[in-house]
């Protein structure tokens, strides 16, 4: 495995998981819901349904960049890795474009995060 691919793949996790903490933040209502997901949400509940769903994909999304990077072992076979991350990729991209035209100042930063995200999985799920 090219040595750039893993230190690409060790930025997104690391990424991923400051995005977890973020995410975790909201749930011990540090941060407040009403300035995420486009203030949108307007019951606790409501955010604790999204932000646990949220921290879900973030893990699983680790964990496919762990097995493209060869740090774990490969459990879904490669192909199925490389197309789960192209997935992941556009989700990113279509992302970076909403947050561009976010609400809030908070949700427009997030664009730096999801324009890397994507530039990153370009990088390690190219040949």
């Amino acid at each position: 495995m090219n040595s750039n691919k893993r230190k690409y793949g060790q930025i997104l996790v690391a990424i991923s998981l400051l995005v977890m903490v973020f995410h975790l933040l909201i749930m011990v209502k540090v941060i407040p819901y009403t300035i995420t997901w486009g203030g949108k949400l307007k019951t606790d509940s409501e955010m604790y349904v999204f932000e646990t769903v949220s921290i879900l994909i973030n893990l699983f999304f680790i964990y496919l960049v762990l097995q493209r990077v060869g740090i774990v072992p490969t459990v879904f076979g490669i192909k199925v890795v490389i197309v789960l991350l192209w997935i992941f990729f556009g989700l990113f991209a279509l992302n970076t474009v909403g947050n561009i035209f976010a609400v809030t100042t908070l949700e427009r930063w997030f664009t730096l995060l999801t324009l890397a995200n994507a530039f990153l999985i370009w990088k390690i799920n190219r040949k």
